[in-house]
């Protein structure tokens, strides 16, 4: 049986793909990859994610604004995502959260932002795509109260660099984590051990293209591209001791389940 991938998070609207675009799914095709997740960060380049899943058959958008962008706000962006979000290509709304390492919005802004995506979310019954940079304790917080109100969140943990108490507490409320190329570097043992304790039914692997390139291609390539899921997904395999072809099953059928793709 062939192996099957989703790449569940890669920004496909960035000018990075803008010459090759149609080469880069070709590729993903032929590596295995079935579906792929492209995702906004402004209300301009969620519209342009939902363009791209209406013209390719494998793509799938999700439309949000990031933490690192929500000072750029205009008025009629977030009315904007709200439209968006009921586009039939739409399976989730993100990526959303909060982000500490970069000092590009007010926090409270993003904790208002944040909110507002996790309330929306549950208005239209979409998971959501949630970043967290260096700010686990405050996304643990809000995640909490939004539990405790509303009970378990569909959703993820997009990229997740946390240690094991921020994890075990988003599987606690229901969400799913996500891991990308970093999982696969050298300094990220840590992680690792993290990834391997991750039940599998909540698992899913991601590239975040065009970022995150992963071993044994980084620092020969610059630029990341969906076909290279399978280089995470195969750590992660390792991690959990089954092979490759299971794991890309598992992470597949989760995927298909969180963001409702047949």
């Amino acid at each position: 049986m062939a192996i099957v991938w989703i790449d569940t998070h890669a920004h496909l609207d960035d000018r990075a793909f803008a010459g090759d675009l149609p080469e880069v799914l070709q590729r993903a095709t032929a590596a295995g990859v079935q579906h792929i997740l492209t995702v906004g960060t402004t209300a301009a380049s969620s519209e342009r994610a939902v363009e791209l899943a209406e013209a390719y058959p494998t793509l799938f958008a999700v439309v949000g604004i990031q933490p690192n962008h929500v000072a750029e706000v205009q008025s009629g962006d977030w009315d904007s995502i709200l439209v968006l979000s009921r586009r039939p290509q739409v399976v989730a709304l993100g990526e959303t959260g909060l982000d500490r390492h970069w000092d590009f919005s007010p926090f409270e802004q993003q904790e208002d932002f944040f909110q507002r995506h996790l309330e929306w979310a549950l208005s239209v019954k979409l998971p959501v795509v949630i970043h967290c940079r260096e700010a686990f304790p405050e996304t643990v917080q809000m995640l909490r109260e939004h539990f405790d109100r509303h009970g378990p969140i569909r959703g993820v943990m997009h990229s997740f660099t946390g240690d094991w108490d921020a994890a075990e507490a988003c599987l606690h409320m229901g969400l799913h984590i996500s891991f990308a190329g970093m999982l696969t570097y050298k300094n990220a043992e840590e992680l690792r051990q993290v990834a391997a304790k991750v039940p599998l039914e909540r698992l899913l692997v991601e590239t975040d293209s065009p970022y995150l390139v992963p071993v044994p291609l980084r620092g020969r390539v610059r630029r990341n591209e969906p076909a290279r899921v399978a280089l995470t997904g195969a750590c992660l395999a390792q991690l959990h001791g089954i092979n490759v072809e299971r794991m890309a099953e598992i992470t597949t059928t989760n995927a298909r389940s969180l963001f409702g793709i047949a």
